[in-house]
């Protein structure tokens, strides 16, 4: 690998899977979840080895911009660019890529997930920068534990220098597709994980989106620096209709690649996911705060004040918010975003 590695670190999402914990004020990469340092301030961690990485691009709305800040403190050289609305990853990313030199190998990384191995996660890094300097859009290829319904996975193809071509991505299969996904050996999990050159994907995405891309330019063009933050045009940004890069630009590809790996992930998308993530008991129970389980297995107690017992709970979640309250079967924690709640955070 011939240059260092830029990290694109993605701030958007409201997280309403984990109210109440997770509010619009305070989304979940800006909470200590797992460990004394939030989602966000983790993400910057394993991102920061200077033999490895250069300085982090940090893309977000304005209304987070306080937390970014007070988060982002200790870390040096980081750029900020302030999307004027939410417009999905491909935009966003597009954003870092036309103010980076067209060289820059940019590592695409959502703010909110968890990652158990950072040593495998900076292995794969560069195994994919390598990749994405011979002009492929690489994808991490999440190991796929288990059948999981709720993300999307990846099919490898023929073998590459450190990954594969990929065969095809596959948007959110029912539960026995992605059964026989895991059984077969031939999966990954898309964890929205990319590593690319500025300048390959920004001809991909007007290739593939000509409209999105001359828009995107045009608001880079026209925006400006203003306290340290980048702005761009509010006017053309707001013209784009939002995308995901999936569907944008890797979908549609015939460059995309794969490197698989193994490195604890997880996207923390529920209550359910967090307690899998946690350390736990050898009852399978998981507490943060001041909590008393009798005859308890597999139940998940958060609580910033008051205190919670339970007796004979099984696969059950608690969380104590201030004057919020949740309780959840495990198997309801998908739903929670559902609630009048979490839907006005």
């Amino acid at each position: 690998m011939s240059s260092k590695i830029h990290p694109v670190i993605l701030c958007g999402g409201s997280g309403t899977r984990l109210w109440p914990r997770s509010r619009a004020a305070r989304p979940k990469p800006f909470l200590p979840l797992l460990g004394k340092r939030t989602l966000f301030e983790q993400t910057l961690d394993r991102t920061t080895n200077p033999a490895i990485f250069g300085p982090a691009t940090i893309v977000a709305g304005s209304a987070h911009r306080d937390l970014i800040a007070g988060q982002s403190g200790a870390a040096e050289g980081v750029r900020r660019i302030e999307e004027p609305a939410a417009r999905n990853t491909a935009p966003a990313i597009a954003l870092a890529a036309l103010l980076a030199d067209e060289d820059d190998i940019l590592l695409v990384c959502p703010s909110d997930h968890h990652i158990a191995d950072p040593q495998a996660f900076a292995v794969a890094a560069e195994s994919a920068a390598a990749l994405a300097e011979e002009n492929w859009l690489v994808a991490f290829g999440i190991e796929a534990a288990a059948p999981e319904a709720g993300y999307g996975y990846i099919k490898r193809g023929d073998p590459i220098a450190g990954g594969y071509a990929v065969d095809r991505f596959v948007e959110k299969p029912d539960l026995e597709t992605a059964r026989g996904f895991v059984e077969s050996g031939e999966y990954s999990w898309n964890g929205g994980i990319f590593c690319l050159k500025a300048a390959t994907f920004l001809e991909e995405l007007a290739a593939q989106r000509p409209a999105m891309a001359d828009a995107l330019r045009q608001s880079v063009e026209r925006g400006e620096e203003r306290d340290g933050i980048f702005h761009p045009d509010e006017a053309s940004f707001l013209a784009i209709d939002g995308e995901s890069i999936d569907y944008a630009v890797m979908e549609n590809t015939d460059r995309a690649a794969v490197v698989p790996v193994a490195m604890g992930w997880s996207d923390i998308g529920n209550w359910q996911a967090l307690h899998a993530a946690s350390e736990r008991d050898a009852d399978g129970n998981s507490v943060k705060g001041r909590a008393q389980l009798v005859d308890c297995s597999n139940v998940h107690v958060q609580t910033d004040g008051a205190r919670v017992s339970a007796i004979g709970l099984e696969d059950v979640v608690i969380v104590v918010d201030g004057d919020e309250v949740l309780v959840t079967t495990a198997s309801g924690a998908q739903k929670v975003g559902k609630l009048k709640g979490a839907a006005g955070q």
